[in-house]
Formats: structure tokens, sequence, C-alpha cells
């Protein structure tokens, strides 16, 4: 299983920056994604908090075992 660059807190510290206003391509240079892996992580993420995030993550894994 390839191994993920971003925590998922990184991850929505990343989209909290985009929601205050900086813009995408900024964004993308400055953490090293492309734009379509913001608005991936946008679509999953977006509006969630760290908690909900870790949350979602539990759910997934125990899904993975069944």
């Amino acid at each position: 299983m390839k191994r993920k660059r971003f925590t998922d807190e990184q991850i929505i510290a990343v989209l909290r920056e985009h929601e205050a206003g900086a813009k995408a391509g900024d964004l993308s240079r400055k953490h090293g994604i492309s734009e379509a892996t913001l608005y991936n992580w946008k679509a999953k993420y977006g509006g969630m908090d760290v908690s909900d995030a870790k949350r979602l993550k539990a759910l997934e894994d125990e899904n993975a075992k069944l």
C-alpha cells in the first residue's frame, strides 16, 4: 500500500488556507502537490475538522478489515 505524504491534519490545514482565500495554484506550488490533488482533497475533506477526519479514517480502516 502506498504511503501518504500528508497526514489528515496537514491536508485540512492546506484546505483551510484555500478557504481563507489563497489561490489553488499558489498552494499547490507551496506544498508540492497538483491542483487536481488539492481539489480531490477538497471533495473528500472539505468542511471537516481534524476530529471528523480521524473518525473517517477509523471507519475506513474498519471497513477495510471486513
